[in-house]
């Protein structure tokens, strides 16, 4: 008696079809599972056994071959309990064979066999719509997930009773709708942090233009709170970006809630993570923080104190917006186009500069603090700025501030003139399009000749310097970069 199934398994973000093919023959019992599977997969074998006979079902006393095809790929995860547990049953002959064609099957099951939910859902879920499935089958709680990509039903049995009923015909499952997921809170407003208006106004250029942004300050000077209200500043994600996001999510196994996500993502890993936590990893690569920070902000807290082999990785995805992993059995490149924003104090001890409090690290100490951010890697911070230390008059009476709503409008209607005018945010210009899009005037031109000079500007830090320049220009509702646009772009390239 030999049965299939169709599964599907996520490698990165992507998902592949999985063939489950069953065989029940004479012979001693025994339950063989082949194919590369891993441990997970290995031990589906207990669980489907339990989840069969609890559920009222006759469990073979043959001989059971269970063949993972392609045979090449490690398959890991519990996700195949479930058409693992429906081609038994349908060798059997307890479902019908034809009953399987056209769908796609995958879920954990339970030892009573209810069925628990899976990453990768909405992988999946695209993956069966572009190959022409008509029906998947999910865990309840993956199913608004896998039902945002539309053009295929998706049915989410609570149970493997339920599931064999909806197969048999005997009973009717309503297709999951899609849900679009808001943000688990609302978005701490800018008008709650005190004075700072400079820093104010950098995270505000830096939204508008997806510039990476630096704040360097004694500690308790309010650079985690600005951070932290950088996110409301920017646009709803596109369905696109939408669908990217919530791959990404569904994938590492980080989406809290069954739905799209439509807010740009904010992370903010501890400085003691590890570099496959940071950058992702593992014998098959998964994504790290930066892919799933991809669309939103990265935000590094106490910058220097992260290890310098995972902060010089994050070199690639800041210049190309993607991370490729290489790895014995796998190479994977994961989508990583975030903006980096970053804190740190001034020395070791946070106090360098502090006009209220002394200073205790001596020069050498502060020049090696400083040093464990590379050259290179500051190049690729287009704003770095100063936040000093509120004086008491800003502490006691709190200065009427614009709230993040009125700052979010400037911000929109900057993106939409650069998007208008060249497709991309600023930040993402470069090459010819950099040079057709922020022309300089002659007065502009001799401007920045001074500054290369001065500053002794890279390359790379002169195209940087152009691109904030730029955002500035489209805040201000100009078309062309005047002297003082660039001025200013210049005072928020402050020598670390």
């Amino acid at each position: 008696m030999l049965a299939r199934v169709t599964s599907a398994a996520v490698l990165g973000v992507d998902a592949y079809p999985v063939e489950i093919e069953v065989d029940i023959s004479g012979g001693l019992p025994s339950f063989t599972v082949v194919g590369l599977p891993d441990t997970a997969v290995q031990e589906s074998r207990e669980r489907v056994r339990a989840a069969i006979k609890n559920a009222g079902f006759p469990f073979p006393a043959s001989r059971i071959v269970v063949n993972l095809a392609p045979a090449d790929i490690r398959k890991e995860g519990p996700a195949f309990d479930l058409p693992i547990a429906l081609a038994l049953l349908a060798a059997q002959g307890v479902v019908a064979q034809d009953r399987l064609s056209g769908v796609i099957i995958s879920g954990e099951l339970a030892l009573e066999g209810s069925i628990r939910p899976l990453r990768g859902a909405i992988t999946i879920g695209l993956f069966a719509a572009q190959d022409g499935y008509q029906r998947i089958i999910v865990p309840p709680e993956n199913a608004a997930e896998a039902a945002v990509i539309g053009g295929v039903e998706v049915y989410a049995p609570r149970n493997l009773l339920e599931a064999v009923a909806f197969l048999q015909g005997r009973s009717e499952l309503a297709p999951a709708e899609p849900r679009a997921l808001e943000a688990a809170s609302v978005a701490p407003d800018l008008q709650d942090v005190k004075g700072q208006a400079a820093a104010k106004r950098a995270l505000e250029i830096a939204a508008a233009g997806l510039h990476n942004l630096l704040m360097s300050g004694p500690p308790g000077s309010g650079k985690t709170m600005l951070a932290r209200r950088l996110p409301g500043l920017l646009p709803k994600l596109t369905r696109d970006e939408a669908i990217e996001v919530t791959r990404i999510h569904s994938a590492a196994g980080a989406l809290q809630e069954s739905g799209l996500i439509q807010a740009p993502p904010f992370r903010s890993p501890h400085h003691t993570v590890s570099d496959a936590g940071l950058i992702g990893g593992g014998n098959i690569p998964k994504p790290g923080e930066v892919s799933l920070a991809h669309r939103g902000v990265l935000f590094l807290d106490e910058f220097p104190e992260f290890s310098r082999r995972a902060l010089e990785v994050l070199r690639q995805p800041l210049e190309d917006g993607v991370v490729t992993i290489s790895r014995a059995k796998a190479a994977l490149t994961f989508p990583a186009r975030f903006m980096l924003v970053t804190g740190m104090n001034p020395c070791p001890c946070g106090y360098f500069g502090d006009t209220q409090k002394a200073c205790s690290c001596g020069p050498s100490m502060i020049q090696r603090y400083k040093e464990r951010i590379s050259g290179p890697l500051l190049d690729r911070i287009d704003l770095r700025i100063t936040v000093p230390r509120l004086p008491a008059e800003d502490l006691i009476r709190v200065p009427v501030s614009e709230p993040t709503a009125v700052v979010r409008e400037r911000v929109l209607a900057a993106r939409r003139r650069a998007i208008a005018r060249q497709g991309v945010a600023n930040a993402q210009l470069a090459g010819q399009a950099l040079r057709q899009h922020a022309r300089l005037s002659a007065a502009s031109e001799g401007f920045m000749k001074l500054v290369v000079k001065q500053l002794a500007l890279s390359g790379r830090g002169f195209d940087r310097l152009l691109r904030v320049a730029r955002t500035i220009a489209d805040l201000s509702g100009e078309e062309e970069i005047s002297e003082a646009h660039l001025a200013e772009a210049v005072s928020y390239r402050e020598v670390m």
